[in-house]
């Protein structure tokens, strides 16, 4: 009895009255601080802030739907509570209904920058929680708002090039590598990351970046397996390549572009989902080149067979594995402390769920979805409890089971002449991408709708803050006790 009850306090701290963003109601209470809707230059700024919160939202990742449910919830709240918000891949759209005697006052701002800073993701969404229970002036929100995008990333440089490193080996690992797997797997994706940088600085179109990644990903291991005997190793190429594979994949917005098309939001899904193919096809052509020369080389290429289940035995390794991937991948996303533990959690139940379900008999792309539901609906739950957003959880959860292994031996069969046998697998990573999304997509809304805490409809209702005294006066320190 007292186990039971314990687990019901749990519970009930999980899907409590802690409100995520992801909780609030499409629109505000009334507004405690209205402005004036006669005065363009009040209603303006308010547009400006909610159109950067939007951005922030929407360079991110986050959905057309939920960005532009965050952008009319920030403009309702302050007496902007008919507006109409279009978001379309890069562009969010606001037009302000005023009353019939005056025009609508309307806006536009062009998302130029992809950002996979969680940390600024979550200070955001703390300002909208914010916003929502203390309602500050425009004014001093959009003060807030600036500082939170002009701050610098909270973790160096080379501690997210180590963290892409590490989650290269948890992935290695987890899909059968060894010691010496993980660590060349490691060693690459760092000069990976390194190169990146460079061409990034340079101008360079992402596309090409995504192809330089393939090559390298691809090379060091072939020429290991090729002189592996003279070295004394030996050295499972395609694990290597994989684990570079799904590195490169992961920066990718799958889950974005299969959310939108599921919620409703068909032109944002499709422009999403053909940069992710463009830029999938750019890891493909890297990789296809690498194995081309070393063709052309002489070199011997190693034999493709299938990838025999895991054994019982070797679980609890693979399942920590997930979990390690999971949490480096936040935290070379920069994502805050308590987003980290959040990662842990998701990968882990993701892991587990993925490898059992394959040990039961599931297929891969069936094992994904479960996994990725799983993942999603406890993403929900620790968004509401953690005070953080979902998107993180999800796509650090799911990252371990992006289909790597599946996209190198695709291309490896094609390579080979093996049509059928390379077209299957390529399907069969479309398909366990798509179920991926699928799954986290209705993961989520099974845990909005739970327990879905009560709507604040009067002003009588707002919580009010509890003001503490902070050692420091960063905005950082002060946004933290909103969460």
């Amino acid at each position: 009895m007292a186990l039971l009850e314990r687990f019901q306090s749990t519970l009930t701290r999980l899907t409590g009255e802690r409100r995520a963003i992801v909780d609030t109601a499409m629109g505000a209470p009334s507004p405690l601080q209205p402005i004036d809707l006669t005065d363009d230059a009040s209603v303006t700024e308010v547009l400006d802030l909610a159109l950067r919160m939007g951005e922030v939202n929407l360079a991110a990742g986050t959905g057309a739907i939920d960005t532009a449910n965050q952008v009319l919830f920030v403009a309702s709240t302050y007496g902007l509570n008919r507006c109409d918000v279009d978001v379309t891949y890069n562009s969010i759209v606001i037009s302000a209904y005023r009353g019939p005697t005056l025009p609508p006052a309307s806006t536009m701002r062009i998302v130029q920058y992809r950002s996979m800073d969680f940390t600024r993701l979550a200070d955001v969404d703390a300002l909208a929680r914010k916003i929502r229970v203390e309602v500050p002036t425009p004014k001093e929100a959009l003060a807030e708002l600036m500082e939170i995008i002009r701050a610098p990333h909270p973790y160096n440089r080379w501690i997210a090039t180590l963290a892409w490193s590490g989650m290269a080996a948890a992935i290695s690992v987890l899909i059968g590598g060894g010691l010496l797997v993980a660590l060349v797997s490691f060693l690459t994706t760092m000069v990976i990351d390194r190169v990146g940088r460079v061409l990034n600085r340079a101008g360079l179109p992402f596309f090409f970046q995504q192809v330089v990644g393939g090559v390298i990903a691809s090379a060091p291991a072939l020429t290991l397996y090729n002189f592996q005997d003279q070295l004394g190793v030996q050295i499972s190429p395609g694990q290597v390549i994989a684990a570079g594979v799904t590195v490169l994949l992961s920066g990718l917005s799958l889950v974005g572009s299969v959310q939108d098309a599921i919620t409703g939001a068909p032109i944002t899904a499709a422009a999403r989902f053909f940069e992710l193919m463009m830029m999938t096809g750019g890891i493909i052509a890297g990789v296809a080149t690498s194995l081309r020369i070393a063709a052309l080389l002489g070199a011997e290429l190693p034999i493709l067979s299938n990838a025999a289940p895991p054994d019982i035995a070797q679980l609890p390794t693979k399942i920590l594995a997930g979990a390690f991937a999971s949490i480096f991948y936040a935290l070379a996303c920069y994502a805050e402390r308590r987003a980290l533990t959040a990662a842990f959690i998701g990968g882990f139940a993701g892991a587990l769920v993925f490898l059992v379900a394959q040990q039961i008999g599931f297929g891969p792309v069936l094992a994904a979805a479960v996994a990725a539901t799983v993942v999603g609906f406890a993403g929900g739950l620790m968004a509401r409890r953690a005070l953080i957003p979902p998107l993180i959880v999800a796509v650090a959860g799911i990252t371990p089971l992006l289909p790597g292994l599946s996209v190198y031996r695709g291309l490896f069969a094609l390579l080979s002449d093996q049509t059928l046998l390379g077209l299957s697998s390529l399907l069969a990573a479309v398909g366990t991408g798509g179920a991926l999304a699928g799954g986290v997509t209705l993961g989520e809304w099974g845990a909005r709708t739970l327990r879905r805490p009560r709507i604040v409809q009067r002003t009588e209702s707002l919580v009010r803050p509890i003001f503490q005294r902070s050692s420091s006066g960063s905005a950082r320190a002060k946004r933290n006790r909103w969460r």
